[in-house]
């Protein structure tokens, strides 16, 4: 059944001429998916309204790509309307916890959605914060890590609450649009060298039409972090809106989707230096949908990073890497 707050998405998506599937069989972990439903939560602007178990399993199984499992990452959804607020994000997992079980039913394709899941605990609260973590991993065999801010001072009860990460084998997802920030990441990696610190969304917003000075100061932030062994990197997230901002090929900016091969004239510069600073076994894929859908479908969206991969002639074990093997690594998957 169709569901009237997407049809303005869907019928975008609809438009584009679907691409030939390239390497159809090659396993993929997709490390970097959302679900909600915003029907009644629009602030966030996203224009897929609802993204639930069966929307994500239409999109995986249309696309024609072979993902065999994906990771859940922390959005905001379902968190309890009740009980202390540092508790309140353990229904976030808990509501995963859920999804999880419906796709391993089978029902909803070979696919087997949120292996791992990523939630958010407020680590500003020191010690405290173990109460908020042991109630995630209760709540779900699945839960890996957290996603969450980091103050600019790195104060001695923060760092308190991001000890505990190691203490139970968690790992530290984090994105701003503000890529200036990864220096100061870098040093809370060094800091805490047995905590996995992942990197989203290539550090930042990417424009597209970032001026010279934009782009040195990016790379000069994405070398910081790479230089830390303990950080690795989602390669994804530039097909997508930042607040107000939208980049020339969103759904509002175009009359169709783009396809693969204008992806990777505009953006392959930038996956590129990501992927090269940080090398492939430190890499990963990520699909950050439904975001992204406000800009490329999930068929076009993995044409394009094969393209990558093709283009920059990563041998079959860096394609294996950057796929699957770098995310079963991180969330302690099971590598396909």
């Amino acid at each position: 059944m169709s569901i009237i707050e997407n049809a303005d998405i869907e019928g975008w998506i609809a438009k584009e001429t679907p691409e030939a599937v390239l390497e159809p069989d090659l396993p993929i972990i997709d490390p970097h998916h959302h679900l909600w439903d915003l029907r009644r939560n629009s602030g966030m602007g996203f224009r897929q309204a609802v993204y639930l178990c069966e929307e994500i399993s239409r999109d995986i199984s249309d696309s024609g790509h072979n993902i065999v499992q994906t990771v859940f990452a922390q959005c905001g959804a379902f968190y309890r309307a009740d009980g202390p607020k540092e508790m309140r994000c353990i229904g976030e997992t808990e509501f995963v916890n859920g999804i999880a079980a419906m796709s391993r039913s089978g029902l909803y394709g070979p696919a087997r959605l949120c292996t791992g899941i990523f939630s958010t605990a407020d680590l500003r609260l020191g010690a405290r914060a173990e109460a908020v973590l042991t109630s995630h991993l209760a709540a779900s065999s699945n839960f890996r890590g957290i996603r969450s801010a980091f103050p600019s001072d790195l104060n001695e009860t923060f760092l308190a609450g991001f000890a505990l990460l190691e203490k139970y084998d968690l790992s530290y997802d984090n994105w701003s649009p503000d890529f200036t920030r990864l220096p100061r990441l870098a040093d809370l990696a060094n800091r805490c060298p047995g905590v996995t610190i992942i990197v989203n969304h290539l550090g930042g917003r990417i424009d597209p039409d970032a001026d010279a000075d934009e782009i040195t100061a990016w790379r000069k932030a994405i070398d910081a972090v790479a230089a830390c062994p303990n950080a690795v990197m989602k390669l994804g997230g530039a097909q997508m809106r930042v607040d107000d901002w939208e980049p020339p090929y969103h759904m509002h900016q175009t009359d169709s989707p783009w396809g693969s091969d204008r992806f990777l004239e505009t953006l392959l510069p930038r996956y590129q230096y990501a992927l090269e600073a940080f090398g492939p076994e430190r890499c990963m894929f990520e699909s950050n949908f439904p975001v992204d859908k406000d800009c490329i479908s999930y068929r076009t969206l993995w044409n394009f990073f094969k393209k990558i991969a093709s283009r920059l002639g990563l041998s079959e074990s860096e394609k294996t890497a950057v796929f699957s093997g770098t995310a079963a690594s991180a969330y302690r998957l099971q590598a396909p």
